[in-house]
């Protein structure tokens, strides 16, 4: 398998374990994946010329669904981190419980 195919391999594993983890309350987990993700990523852009190989690209559209699926869930964990903060904000320390579990 040339090196960008396994790039991308790497790159989709990181993807899925990313997806994986984010319905955990894990934040070790969720910073382990990211970074492993980021890594991958940086991989692939470091293989330079995989824009031109038509194979690579092909794996890329086929990898999109899988990338923007945990895209979306981390956006979408972020804005229901962000609306929890804005309730304890908006009701003040008597709050805390339905943000921090104990």
């Amino acid at each position: 398998m040339p090196l960008s195919l396994a790039a991308l391999d790497d790159l989709a594993n990181a993807f899925e374990e990313l997806r994986g983890v984010l319905g955990s309350n894990d934040p070790v987990a969720i910073e382990s994946a990211s970074a492993r993700v980021s890594h991958a990523a940086a991989a692939v852009r470091a293989i330079g010329a995989w824009r031109s190989d038509p194979v690579v690209a092909d794996r890329l559209k086929a990898m999109l669904p899988v990338l923007e699926s945990a895209r979306v869930r981390v956006n979408l964990l972020a804005d229901h981190a962000s609306q929890r903060l804005s309730i304890l904000a908006a009701h003040g320390a008597q709050a805390a419980p339905l943000t921090y579990r104990r």
